[in-house]
């Protein structure tokens, strides 16, 4: 389908996310002007009644699935069967309930955990489930793959044009800074900031600092979904990433210098590394025309800048 400015109804579902709120700010610099949205309280989409009914009611045309129960290594290691259960509930509502209501085009977003642990690097779209995956965020992951499998199946036996979208990690405009369920970035900002405010001489951090890891910006996946729902109507996954990557140990200097702290930090290897390296290849996307603009210390200067901003509010 192609997003029209003027009779394409899309309903982003999770829109109060980084993901999902970066997604409407998009979809409205492109002109869309008929977004839906819903609260948590408005509307449980883990209720699959609650979910048919509204799509019933609303009849978009289109259907963006960023909502999810997402966290760091610490959140997901601590509550695998939230992580599992809550992620399946979300998707599976959304995906039947799409098909029964006559949705032209779904796009579900996933994660790059779905890739194996060990996975040849830069990791492709054909490496998915070629191996096992990292245990840490095992639950996550399978919920994210059976998701996936649910837009083929529902596109192999009724046709549906449903598509998955597998993006890398993400930082940005809203994130999350809680010390306990954060991401690596954002939980890297918050410690850093809080340590200069206290005066404190250095800054404990989980694993090595060995692992590499690839960070995109919100706003440039929001971008890389615009176009995949006007361009992208395969059935397997694609990659949205920015072809780079870092290592945990540079980003914390990066972020370090950024936010201005000058103590030292300290690794405690006691606590796991994850993944060793998560890089996407992002051929197929950059092919449809997309490629990332915000590179990663202007995105983390922004994103230091909005994390002062809420501390000050």
């Amino acid at each position: 389908m192609t997003i029209s400015k003027d009779n394409s109804r899309i309903f982003v579902a999770g829109h109060m996310g980084m993901v999902g709120s970066a997604i409407v700010r998009a979809l409205k610099k492109k002109g869309n002007r008929d977004i839906l949205t819903r609260t948590r309280q408005e509307l449980d989409l883990a209720d699959p009644a609650a979910t048919l009914r509204f799509l019933e009611k609303e009849k978009p045309a289109a259907v963006i699935i960023a909502a999810a129960r997402v966290g760091g290594i610490k959140a997901n290691s601590d509550f695998p069967v939230e992580f599992l259960l809550d992620n399946l509930k979300i998707q599976n509502s959304l995906i039947e309930a799409s098909y029964k209501t006559g949705v032209k085009k779904l796009l579900f977003l996933g994660s790059s955990c779905i890739y194996p642990k060990l996975a040849p690097q830069p990791i492709k779209e054909e490496s998915l489930l070629t191996s096992e995956l990292e245990p840490t965020n095992e639950a996550y992951a399978i919920a994210k793959i059976t998701g996936i499998k649910l837009c083929q199946a529902f596109r192999r036996e009724y046709g549906c044009n449903f598509v998955s979208a597998m993006p890398t990690n993400l930082y940005g405009t809203g994130d999350n800074y809680d010390p306990e369920t954060s991401h690596v970035l954002p939980a890297m900002i918050g410690k850093f900031h809080r340590a200069k405010q206290a005066g404190e001489r250095e800054v404990a951090l989980w694993g090595t600092g060995n692992p590499k890891r690839e960070f995109l910006h919100s706003d440039d996946l929001a971008q890389a979904c615009v176009l995949l729902l006007e361009k992208y109507n395969d059935a397997a996954p694609i990659n949205v990433g920015c072809g780079e990557d870092v290592s945990i140990r540079e980003l914390a200097e990066l972020i370090r210098e950024i936010v201005g702290f000058s103590g030292a930090i300290r690794w405690d290897t006691s606590k796991p590394d994850g993944t060793p390296r998560k890089l996407l290849d992002i051929s197929r996307i950059k092919a449809l025309g997309w490629s990332p603009r915000i590179g990663l210390a202007d995105g983390v200067r922004k994103t230091y800048e909005e994390f002062k901003a809420l501390q000050n509010r």
